[in-house]
């Protein structure tokens, strides 16, 4: 068991780390070489934007939920 949660852990720190770097920051960042140039929506954010935010949040969640479950299991 502490094996899965650990694999899901390493997984989940990979996605997070990528995650950030494709985050644009003040004018045009990395997220802009995969589409995020193109028109906003109403709200200012692209569609890709708004997606790539999404899958940051579930990353971090699950990176928050494997810390606490390795937490658990290895004290």
């Amino acid at each position: 068991m502490i094996t899965v949660v650990l694999v899901i852990h390493v997984i989940a720190c990979l996605g997070l780390i990528a995650a950030v770097l494709l985050h644009s920051g003040r004018g045009a960042g990395l997220s802009s070489a995969f589409g995020g140039g193109l028109p906003s929506t109403f709200s200012g954010t692209s569609l890709i934007e708004k997606n790539l935010d999404r899958i940051t949040i579930a990353l971090a969640i699950t990176f928050a939920i494997t810390s606490v479950l390795l937490t658990i299991f290895l004290s």
